[in-house]
């Protein structure tokens, strides 16, 4: 059984910083393509940021264009942790984040998802 446990949301002002942590367990998650969404009041679920396996020790990183610059993501395998990192957040940043892992490891289609960390950004 896979699960995911973010950690790591807060309020903080904007231009502030913070990180996010996911921590998956029951499986071993290299090949996994892991991903960050989040979803607003109101909104539909978005994209955030995913880092892909690529073979070997190399991985791909995706943003969506309004985090590009802004958002890291990046994985620690010793750990099953996927971090992002979030600098310069916007209050129109504020939503549930979440934790998502893609088994298949490129098919875009996440299967496992956890539980949302609120993050807040006050103006």
């Amino acid at each position: 059984q896979v699960q995911l446990v973010e950690s790591g949301g807060g309020l903080v002002q904007a231009g502030g910083s913070l990180r996010l942590s996911c921590s998956g367990s029951g499986r071993t998650f290299i090949r996994y393509a892991m991903g960050w969404f989040r979803q607003a009041p109101g909104e539909e679920r978005e994209f955030v940021a995913k880092v892909t396996w690529t073979g070997g020790i190399t991985y791909r990183a995706n943003y969506a264009d309004s985090v590009k610059g802004r958002f890291t993501i990046s994985r620690d395998n010793t750990k099953n942790t996927v971090y992002l990192q979030m600098n310069s957040l916007k209050p129109e940043d504020t939503a549930v984040y979440y934790c998502a892992a893609d088994p298949q490891g490129d098919s875009d289609y996440f299967e496992y998802w956890g539980q949302g960390t609120q993050v807040t950004v006050s103006s």
